[in-house]
């Protein structure tokens, strides 16, 4: 009984590890400012990691001080969408397992 326990723990270890990393689904993205939206949503996803409205505040006014504005963001969980963008301007990603971010920037 006691090696299952230790074995269950184990598993539960793995798929916490698994899931630490940032995943991004689609982007259509210039490789640049993939890489610096991608960083700031893990930055912003981690300071506000029990509130998604402020990190989605925090990447929105970190987007548009750096390129322009009209740039908009949802991170949460458990939703779809359907949107019309720029192009190469769409990041598509999750964070932490099941955190999804979207950031898009609107003409």
């Amino acid at each position: 009984m006691a090696a299952e326990g230790g074995e269950g723990e184990t598993q539960q270890k793995e798929e916490t590890k698994r899931h630490t990393y940032p995943l991004i689904r689609t982007s259509d993205m210039n490789e640049e400012i993939k890489t610096e939206c991608m960083e700031l949503c893990v930055t912003a996803c981690e300071k506000f990691s029990q509130n998604n409205e402020n990190a989605a505040r925090m990447i929105k006014e970190t987007m548009d001080k750096k390129f322009g504005p009209t740039w908009q963001v949802i991170v949460g969980e458990g939703y779809g969408f359907f949107i019309e963008h720029q192009v190469k301007s769409l990041l598509y990603m999750f964070f932490g397992g099941t955190t999804a971010i979207i950031v898009w920037k609107c003409a």
